[in-house]
């Protein structure tokens, strides 16, 4: 038994119980990172959401609850602001050992496009966000989380980073969403070695084709396409399935240093 963090008040086990997931949630009012957070909450956990989406925000702890969840408007690829914002949530929450990278943006577009070639800004944008984002959130919650006292197996804390299948097989029109999840799936591993000492854990889920706004505003028949290039099951992902296996993950200490696909079995075409 340990607390969540020197001083904290509540006690958790190893491997860790939902109930006592302390967690950040990034990309965490809509879509994949809502889907966890509710996981979370509806399990005993707290979260804290980093998004941009005020509204949104303001709807998910309304649903969430107050005493589970709070709103913090950050932009992941903002040092300065990451830093003083995961301290404060670590307030809110109790502690911090539960960190999940759900933002992103797609940024895509051609390297030579209808109107010449792609402006360098949408491709570093690209990356600031997703790999960038990851990596600054990772290690300002990696920060705090070495502090913890240190569960079974000497565990402290967990790092969920979401990738791609575009990080294997990026599609035309990809070259900056693909590098920025490539990069993602990179630094997995080292991230793991490194922060083993500190007993905290850093796994890396790269989903498929998953139900999101924008592909629900898709044409029934562009939908039914998307499913049907998906060996089984034939249709697209669930976010749930996604928080699912976040969930397995906290709860299985050996998983380590490794990136999950979740997808299917989908390989994507070029185009």
């Amino acid at each position: 038994m340990g607390r969540l963090y020197n001083g904290g008040l509540s006690a958790l086990e190893f491997p860790m119980q939902l109930s006592a997931s302390r967690a950040i949630v990034t990309g965490g009012v809509s879509g994949l990172g809502l889907a966890v957070a509710r996981h979370l909450v509806a399990r005993g956990g707290k979260v804290a959401l980093f998004d941009l989406n005020d509204d949104k925000g303001a709807a998910a702890v309304a649903e969430l609850g107050a005493d589970k969840a709070r709103y913090f408007r950050t932009d992941v690829a903002d040092e300065a602001g990451v830093a003083a914002n995961v301290a404060v949530a670590r307030e809110f929450l109790g502690g911090l050992n539960v960190a999940v990278n759900c933002a992103g943006i797609l940024g895509a577009g051609r390297m030579l496009g209808k109107d010449g070639p792609m402006p360098l800004s949408q491709f570093q944008g690209t990356v600031m966000v997703n790999l960038v984002g990851s990596f600054n959130v990772a290690k300002a919650a990696a920060a705090l989380m070495q502090h913890n006292d240190a569960g079974e197996d000497g565990e402290r804390g967990v790092i969920v980073n979401t990738a791609s299948v575009a990080a294997y097989e990026g599609q035309i029109g990809q070259a900056a969403y693909s590098a920025s999840k490539g990069g993602v799936v990179g630094m997995t591993l080292p991230m793991a070695r490194e922060l083993a000492r500190f007993g905290i854990r850093v796994m890396t889920i790269a989903p498929g084709v998953f139900w999101t706004p924008m592909v629900d505003s898709m044409p029934e028949s562009v939908q039914q396409s998307l499913a049907a290039t998906i060996p089984f099951p034939s249709r697209l992902g669930k976010a749930e399935e996604y928080a699912d296996l976040v969930a397995y993950i906290l709860g299985n200490t050996y998983l380590n240093g490794e990136t999950i696909r979740l997808d299917g079995a989908t390989r994507l075409a070029p185009k």
